[in-house]
């Protein structure tokens, strides 16, 4: 193995900066599918393909991120063997996530297609941008297949301490998407459609290319057609299905407080649609932290590192504040500066810039929960990230941001301080719970040593 991609040994930081910042870079160009799709259809598209384009990728987000997390399971599976050194089970994991998630893309494909309207109207879009908003869920789950197998693949590298493939493809595929959305929405006005289509296409070409690479490059496992079945799916189910549960509830309180803003008119909604793609810039840098953290001390468990995997966690920390403050001053002062770049409205502007004032907060306290979160995944302690997880979303988040939707003239800014006031609460939970883990951790330590 390339000892760039053994974490068990070396500098941690250097390690952890190795691997996350291609981490972050994918993750970067991947959300520049829809904020690229935002920006063009808000600037030679209809003002309702706004809307359409913002509530309509919200819900290919949640598709997005239930799939991340059952294959972060993958994830973590594959770095606990290669920490190991049981590179024979490698293979046999592989093939029951190749199997579990074609059958997966095969429904996700049926409901999307079928359900778009109905899922349109459930998410209160503007009267005037729910076909536009139906059109864009219908294309892009006709190509669910490239967009899970995407995240999948993915995952697959990463658990394999590789973060600079993925980089390489989706800046592949998001020239292809910028150059789609311009030829179909600029050049052919398809507006919400045409960006649809573009992101699609961009997705297709980097499972191809993905394919390919694994088809050619010689692997530190045997795979073969006779591994792809369904039996092996529980090992990593049992991690994943908790997070894809979490990330599931998660992102659907983010779109019922899309719901609640949906109902405070069309520039409302423009607004929070364009500080939500704001925000998912900023949130790659905790969920980079997570993903690294996750591989990081998955392969330090399994090379009996404990001591490793939690210096790694207060690294992740450290890094993480220090970008969060930054950023989190930046939004709070020039929120209105970033929201221009996707809207020459004047009132859309203000009401992003508005929501992006209260979240502001959340830049730099998310980076300290999210390196929680990737040190309990790494010690498969999913079910503890998803109950912390719906915590903040349904006894904080959710009922705060509705109580201020409700306010009379209501300000997107005390909506959007929610967001930070739920994560607070999630710090404590995993402060709380990490002092359990580690005494857990000692017990076992102690027990060993004895026999």
């Amino acid at each position: 193995m390339d000892s760039k991609q053994d974490f068990t040994q070396g500098s941690i930081f250097k390690k952890l900066i190795q691997f996350m910042i291609p981490i972050l870079g994918a993750l970067a160009l991947q959300s520049t599918y829809g904020a690229v799709d935002l920006m063009i259809v808000g600037q030679f598209g209809s003002n309702a393909g706004i809307s359409g384009v913002s509530t309509g990728s919200n819900i290919m987000v949640m598709v997005t991120v239930v799939i991340s997390g059952l294959a972060a399971g993958v994830t973590i599976l594959i770095s606990r063997y290669i920490g190991e050194k049981n590179h024979a089970m490698i293979g046999k994991l592989i093939g029951s996530a190749v199997a579990f998630f074609l059958i997966a893309s095969v429904i996700l494909t049926a409901l999307l297609t079928i359900l778009a309207r109905p899922i349109s109207v459930l998410m209160q879009a503007p009267v005037e941008a729910v076909d536009l908003t139906a059109q864009y869920i219908r294309i892009c789950g006709a190509g669910c297949v490239f967009i899970v197998f995407y995240n999948v693949i993915s995952c697959i590298f990463r658990g394999l301490g590789d973060s600079r493939t993925p980089l390489l493809l989706v800046a592949i595929a998001c020239c292809v998407n910028i150059v789609g959305d311009l030829l179909l929405v600029a050049v052919f006005k398809m507006n919400v459609a045409g960006a649809a289509i573009a992101t699609v296409l961009s997705q297709a070409i980097s499972v191809i290319l993905l394919l390919l690479i694994i088809r050619r490059r010689q692997q530190p496992f045997s795979f073969s057609i006779k591994d792809i079945r369904l039996g092996g799916v529980g090992a990593f189910v049992k991690i994943g299905a908790p997070l894809a549960l979490q990330d599931f509830l998660t992102s659907l309180s983010f779109l019922a407080l899309c719901a609640f803003i949906n109902r405070l008119g069309l520039h409302a909604s423009n607004g929070y649609g364009i500080a939500h793609k704001i925000v998912s810039f900023i949130m790659l840098i905790p969920i980079a932290l997570a993903q690294s953290m996750s591989s990081f001390v998955a392969q330090n468990v399994g090379a009996r590192k404990e001591e490793r995997a939690k210096r790694g966690m207060y690294y992740g920390m450290i890094m993480g504040v220090c970008f969060g403050l930054v950023l989190g001053a930046f939004v709070f002062f020039r929120g209105d500066l970033l929201a221009s770049i996707f809207s020459s409205d004047a009132q859309d502007i203000a009401r992003a810039f508005e929501y992006l004032r209260g979240f502001s907060f959340d830049c730099v306290i998310t980076c300290i929960s999210f390196s929680f979160i990737g040190y309990f995944n790494g010690h498969a302690k999913s079910m503890f990230v998803m109950i912390q997880g719906l915590a903040q979303s349904f006894l904080i988040r959710l009922p705060m941001s509705y109580i201020m939707s409700i306010r009379p003239n209501p300000s997107l800014t005390y909506i959007g301080l929610a967001v930070p006031a739920a994560t607070v609460f999630g710090i404590i939970l995993c402060l709380i719970y990490y002092r359990r883990v580690n005494r857990e951790i000692t017990a076992e330590s102690h027990a060993s040593e004895r026999s």
